[in-house]
């Protein structure tokens, strides 16, 4: 069993205190950092931990075995080192950071440290995901040509326009540090690095600097092509297609951790015959959070490789360069 300090009481902060507190089999939250703690008390007393301001009094309590990060991006860096220095176990929402040297830094100190280096991409583990990986790697589609995603929600749209959540230094391209880098995840962790990617960016409806739309094409480094695009001011929609040259798999989704619903998979196969699947939600998040205290109590294998968590944050800097530039940009795996 981790005992865990959750660091940064927000939205989705007491949504991972809650959820790991009904389910997880693997983790008890015993600690919880917040700047402005006041608001929490309530919280605190609901979950039974102990509630305090300073990131330093988790890492100076014995009886915490790990940190999970719930703050502003721009942050992760500071406290993934402070943390491994310490010793203590890390989990950390995505984006892990916001620059790849900033990634690699933050994945050689957990590396050096003997840590295990969590992640917040829980989509790996919905089942639907996890079919269309298990598909791609048994070659079942044949050469992989083409892959399509799309993630949008208007959980943003009531922010105020100074929230840190759609600052363009926090959280640069519209609402992909929340959406899109679920689903390069995924694609990276099937496919490979992204080698390229160009991407367009809109601020249309909401009052938000970092815009409200963000379109994206990018490539493989075996010229597999994909395009993911993200709104951030419409009802919930997800999508997740890939295309072989012998039968295409296509995913329409109805769930999130606050809308919970089926996803419907399509199957196609080379003669054109079409299989439908359905999946009923479940609770990814303390999924993902299980496998990482698990493999951090020296139980079993989490899934993510260095490589992946370092490529990911690569291909949100080169996209948010290219909606500043124009061009096309180079991913700095």
């Amino acid at each position: 069993m981790i005992n865990a300090a959750v660091v940064g009481l927000g939205w989705w902060g007491k949504h991972v205190c809650r959820a790991l507190t009904a389910n997880s089999k693997s983790m008890r939250v015993v600690r919880g950092i917040e700047l402005d703690p006041d608001p929490v008390v309530g919280l605190a007393k609901e979950i039974g931990f102990q509630l305090s301001s300073d990131f330093q009094d988790a890492l100076d309590d014995p009886g915490v075995d790990g940190v999970i990060l719930t703050t502003p991006h721009s942050t992760h860096e500071e406290l993934v080192l402070r943390a491994a220095a310490a010793g203590k176990q890390v989990f950390c929402e995505k984006p892990l950071s916001l620059t790849a040297a900033s990634a690699k830094k933050m994945v050689k100190a957990c590396a050096d440290a003997g840590l295990v280096l969590g992640l917040g991409h829980e989509r790996r583990y919905e089942p639907a995901m996890e079919e269309v990986a298990r598909i791609v790697k048994n070659g079942d589609l044949g050469t992989i040509l083409h892959v399509e995603g799309h993630y949008s929600h208007d959980k943003f749209a009531p922010l105020d326009s100074d929230n840190w959540r759609g600052s363009l230094i926090q959280a640069p391209a519209a609402g992909w540090t929340g959406m899109g880098v679920h689903l390069t995840d995924m694609l990276i962790s099937m496919l490979g690095p992204i080698t390229e990617i160009r991407a367009i960016s809109a601020k249309r409806v909401l009052d938000l600097p970092s815009g409200d739309v963000v379109s994206t094409q990018f490539s493989f480094a075996d010229k597999t092509t994909g395009s993911i695009n993200v709104v951030s001011a419409t009802p919930f929609y997800g999508r997740f297609a890939v295309y072989g040259e012998l039968g295409w798999v296509d995913i329409q989704e109805m769930a999130h951790p606050e809308d919970i619903g089926p996803t419907h998979m399509t199957i196609c196969n080379k003669e054109g015959k079409r299989e439908l699947k359905i999946f009923e939600p479940i609770d990814t998040v303390t999924l993902n959070f299980d496998a990482w205290a698990d493999a951090a109590a020296g139980n079993g294998t989490y899934r993510f490789t260095d490589m992946e968590r370092i490529s990911n944050v690569a291909v949100l800097e080169a996209l948010a360069k290219s909606t500043q530039t124009g061009q096309a940009e180079i991913v700095d795996n």
